[in-house]
């Protein structure tokens, strides 16, 4: 989930080692727009925090390759950016991570007759995402091969619990870095 379409998945195969590299993991990556295109990616540190700092030297690095290897053809824009705090969940340690949060899961099947589902995250097991679903009274198991797209949902506590995470970090709060 981390990239979705073939060019995604390329150029994330291409940035993660520098990712690494410099301590970050990639969170996702998105080529928007057809006639300017926008290659926007999000990365953080393990803690889920992410500072102006690391997302200049990550756009550094990654110009750097993209000079050498021009994975998208015409001009575009690099955005690189925090997941923010309604963050993107794209990878299945982001489920442990964020457990007891609010969630949004989008399957790419119907499941009990619908795709959309709503609720608090209680983690992981094996290869499938566990959530309390709101008035549902048992957990939901679902496999993680399965989510189309899922993100946190603003919510007093989240809000909370990032500003916690951002003070305890030795970073600055950091939202986009453009060239």
């Amino acid at each position: 989930m981390k990239a979705k379409t073939p060019q995604d998945i390329r150029i994330l195969e291409l940035i993660e080692p520098i990712a690494e590299g410099l301590g970050l993991e990639i969170v996702r990556v998105r080529t928007l727009g057809s006639k300017r295109v926008t290659l926007q990616i999000m990365a953080q540190r393990d803690d889920g925090t992410m500072n102006v700092d690391a997302c200049a030297a990550l756009s550094r690095g990654i110009s750097a390759l993209f000079d050498e290897t021009d994975p998208i053809s015409g001009e575009y824009n690099l955005e690189v950016s925090s997941p923010g705090i309604d963050r993107p969940l794209t990878a299945p340690h982001h489920f442990d991570q964020w457990e007891g949060f609010e969630a949004k899961l989008e399957l790419d099947r119907m499941v009990e007759g619908r795709k959309r589902f709503k609720g608090v995250l209680a983690g992981t097991e094996d290869d499938n995402v566990l959530i309390d679903l709101e008035g549902e009274e048992d957990t939901a198991v679902i496999p993680f091969a399965w989510i189309y797209d899922a993100k946190l949902v603003m919510t007093d506590e989240l809000m909370k619990a990032s500003a916690q995470a951002a003070g305890a970090s030795d970073s600055d709060d950091t939202n986009l870095v453009q060239e």
